[in-house]
């Protein structure tokens, strides 16, 4: 990214860290944000940097080729619902890794009883794109399925650390690529019904190579994986991991809206 690009970027993102946008407001067009010199860029390399900005999820397509800002939905949250009562917990295990609990727990109307809650560690994952439309990938081997596949370089926060410097961490650990920027896109829980494991999806955008890998029990074999190929890839059961599938198909979600760089 030059830097005329870089400076459209972040003036594209001053705009939206603003507030004069709020979620569900429509965003200036291309032809607005070049007539009103927010950007000093031609139209084709001012929808790179949109485009950027739509794969991070910090705006989103609307329409043909309009932009809004993510976050204004139709559906309300619903009222006069109870949450469940928690009367206590106690440990079944514990050691660095993982902790077995037993919740005594009450749902609206029905009788309490104990539910088994297993709590894991906070994890950042980082989908690292380049200019061609690929995505920086490991293929490992898992022993507990037993069977190698493609996945995202990530690992666990430590304590008292940003999961954006998780992200940026583990990338270089793992690949021995260093991002240029990591933007974090979702928080979600992988098994919400009895697992408690925050998991952070970052996606960054451009990347130096800074050295081998240093934690080679990751890093297996590296390569950048054409997005082109992720699909095929998801049908032959290649793509292990819910962060490496929540990642990629947030990113293909929005390519899909918007259009690929190479289609631009």
């Amino acid at each position: 990214m030059g830097p005329k690009t870089s400076d459209a970027y972040k003036a594209l993102h001053e705009l939206l860290d603003s507030g004069k946008y709020k979620p569900g407001d429509k965003f200036p067009s291309e032809r607005a944000l070049i007539k009103d010199k927010v950007v000093n860029l031609g139209r084709t390399t001012l929808r790179q940097v949109l485009h950027r900005l739509v794969a991070e999820g910090a705006l989103e397509v609307y329409g043909r080729s309009s932009y809004r800002v993510p976050g204004g939905v139709s559906v309300k949250t619903p009222e006069g619902l109870e949450p469940w009562r928690i009367h206590g917990e106690r440990d079944l295990y514990d050691n660095r890794w993982v902790k077995l609990q037993l919740w005594d727990v009450e749902p609206p109307g029905v009788e309490r009883f104990e539910h088994h809650v297993v709590k894991l560690h906070h994890v950042a994952i980082t989908a690292v794109l380049d200019d061609e439309d690929r995505v920086l990938m490991m293929w490992r081997y898992r022993f507990v399925p037993q069977q190698f596949g493609w996945e995202l370089p990530g690992g666990i926060v430590d304590e008292g650390e940003e999961p954006a410097d998780t992200a940026l961490r583990e990338v270089v650990e793992e690949t021995g690529w260093r991002p240029k920027s990591v933007e974090h896109v979702v928080t979600y829980q992988p098994m919400v019904g009895m697992v408690d494991s925050p998991h952070e999806i970052f996606v960054g955008h451009g990347a130096e190579r800074v050295g081998d890998p240093t934690d080679l029990e990751e890093a297996g074999h590296i390569e950048w994986v054409p997005l082109a190929d992720i699909p095929g890839l998801m049908a032959r059961g290649e793509l292990m991991g819910s962060g490496t599938l929540v990642a990629l198909l947030h990113i293909l979600a929005n390519r899909g809206k918007h259009g690929t760089t190479a289609e631009r």
